[in-house]
């Protein structure tokens, strides 16, 4: 497998790019791959997808976008065809907005991408893409977790998270933290 392939762009198609790296040229299929210049060099983050009938390499130009690449394919009925597509349209913080806020009609905006797969998108990934903030320490996962399983939001929960004393039990921080959600 590979994690990363530099090296120089020696072709463009509209849907995938031909980097060259020590004699040999990868194709890789790549978002936007107009975005590349010809003779440039490039670190592609690469996914290998491997099917019976198919080796393909899925380039992209930041981990963040290889990251949100490998959690869309992880959903079930959107596979790397459908994914890269998203990706080509659509900013990083846009697609991850539009599953923590569960916005449709954002994500039905995509090639392929029908009200079905939207809801399953948003089923398997809301809660999953959410960055780590600082200000949330490893002892208070527990404590997001009971409240998220409680039916608080994200958002709200890392508002409050900050004012919880991390010296007390987590039932005195479960009930410190239900006292500041319901003001």
């Amino acid at each position: 497998m590979f994690g990363f392939i530099k090296g120089k762009v020696v072709e463009i198609d509209p849907s995938y790019i031909i980097l060259e790296n020590n004699d040999i040229g990868y194709i890789i299929n790549v978002a936007n791959p107009y975005s590349y210049k010809l003779d440039n060099d490039y670190m592609i983050y690469t996914y290998n997808h491997v099917r019976e009938d198919e080796f393909c390499l899925y380039g992209f130009q930041s981990k963040e976008e290889k990251d949100l690449f490998l959690k869309l394919i992880s959903v079930k009925g959107l596979g790397p065809k459908m994914a890269l597509p998203m990706l080509a349209t659509g900013s990083i913080s846009g697609i991850e907005d539009a599953i923590e806020r569960e916005n449709i009609l954002y994500l039905k905006k995509f090639p392929k991408i029908g009200d079905k797969v939207a809801r399953q998108i948003i089923l398997d990934l809301k809660g999953k893409l959410v960055k780590k903030d600082n200000n949330i320490e490893i002892e208070n996962n527990e404590l997001k977790e009971v409240l998220l399983s409680l039916g608080y939001k994200t958002g709200d929960i890392k508002k409050i998270i900050p004012n919880i004393k991390l010296e007390l039990s987590l039932e005195n921080q479960i009930k410190e933290a239900l006292k500041l959600l319901l003001k």
